[in-house]
C-alpha cells in the first residue's frame, strides 16, 4: 500500500507528485490521470506506478490528493466515494471546492485538507495555503501533512473562509508576476538588451526582491524607499507607475480573482 495517491497529474498535480516521490520514495506514490500519455510520462520521469483506474488509487493509498479540475469533481467523487474511508486523509487542491462540498459528496466523517498551492512548486519554491476540516488528525498524520506541503515550498494554515483570498495571493498571482517580468524584459529589449539577458535580469531581480521581503522582515514599502534615491532614476520610475495605476491594477485583478473564486464555490 502506498502512502500517497494522486487523481490527476496535470500542471499542478505533477509538481506535487514529483515532490512526494522525492520525499517519500516512488514506492509510496500511486496515481492515475485521464490521459494514457500522461500516465506513461509521469512513470518515466518519477518511477512511480500508475493504477489501472481511480478507484484503485483510493484503495492503495492513505493520503488521497484530488488534483483534477473543479468541473470534474462531481464525476470523480461519485466514482470513488464508496472506497473512501475515515482512515483516508483527502487533500483537495482545486479552487472553489469546499470542505463542506467534499463531505456532502463522500461522507461527513472524512478528514479533509483543502489546499491552494501554486505552480512554482515545480521548482520547490511553491507557496500553499491550507485549511483543515474539523476532525481529529493524529500527530503522525499532521507530521506527514507537514512533510508533504514542505516538500515543494512553504505553506501557511488559514481558516477556510479565507481560502478564496488565498487564491488571489498565491494561486493565481504567479501569472501576474510572469506578466510583469515579460513587460519589464520587453521594455529593456527596446533599448537594445538581448532578449535572453533581459529575461534573466528581470526574473533574477524579482527573485531577489522577494527574498529581501522574506529574509529581512522589512516592510515592502521600506525596501522600496531604500532603492529610491532623492531625484534619482527609481523615484522617477515609481512616480510613473503610480500615475499609470500599478497598485490599482493589481487590486482590481485580485477583486476579479476573488469574485470568480466565490462564484466557483457557490456553483457547487
Amino acid at each position: 500500500m502506498a502512502m500517497f495517491g494522486f487523481i490527476g497529474v496535470g500542471n499542478m498535480g505533477y509538481p506535487l507528485l514529483k515532490a512526494a516521490v522525492n520525499t517519500f520514495g516512488s514506492s509510496e506514490v500511486v496515481y492515475r490521470d485521464a490521459s494514457p500519455e500522461r500516465n506513461e510520462f509521469v512513470m518515466r520521469e518519477t518511477g512511480a506506478a500508475f493504477a489501472e483506474d481511480i478507484c484503485s488509487v483510493v484503495k492503495k493509498c492513505k493520503y488521497l490528493v484530488l488534483a483534477v479540475k473543479p468541473q470534474f469533481f462531481p464525476q470523480v467523487l461519485e466514482e470513488i466515494k464508496e472506497f473512501v474511508t475515515e482512515e483516508h486523509v483527502v487533500i483537495s487542491i482545486a479552487a472553489g471546492i469546499t470542505i463542506e462540498f467534499l463531505k456532502d459528496s463522500i461522507s461527513q466523517g472524512i478528514r479533509v485538507v483543502r489546499a491552494m498551492p501554486n505552480t512554482p512548486a515545480l521548482v520547490n519554491k511553491g507557496m500553499t495555503g491550507i485549511s483543515f476540516s474539523q476532525n481529529d488528525f493524529s500527530e503522525e498524520e499532521r507530521r506527514i501533512i507537514d512533510q508533504f506541503f514542505s516538500s515543494f515550498g512553504k505553506y501557511e494554515v488559514f481558516d477556510e473562509k479565507l481560502m478564496n483570498a488565498v487564491i488571489c495571493a498565491n494561486g493565481s498571482s504567479p501569472a501576474y508576476v510572469y506578466m510583469f517580468i515579460e513587460a519589464l524584459a520587453d521594455s529593456v529589449v527596446s533599448y537594445g538588451i538581448p532578449r535572453d539577458k533581459a529575461y534573466t535580469l528581470a526574473a533574477q531581480t524579482v527573485l531577489g526582491a522577494a527574498a529581501m521581503v522574506l529574509e529581512t522582515g522589512e516592510h515592502p514599502g521600506k525596501l522600496k524607499d531604500n532603492v529610491c534615491s532623492p531625484g534619482g532614476t527609481t523615484i522617477a520610475a515609481v512616480k510613473a507607475l503610480e500615475e499609470h495605476g500599478l497598485r490599482n491594477a493589481v487590486m482590481k485583478a485580485s477583486d476579479a480573482c476573488y469574485a470568480k473564486a466565490v462564484a466557483l464555490s457557490e456553483k457547487k
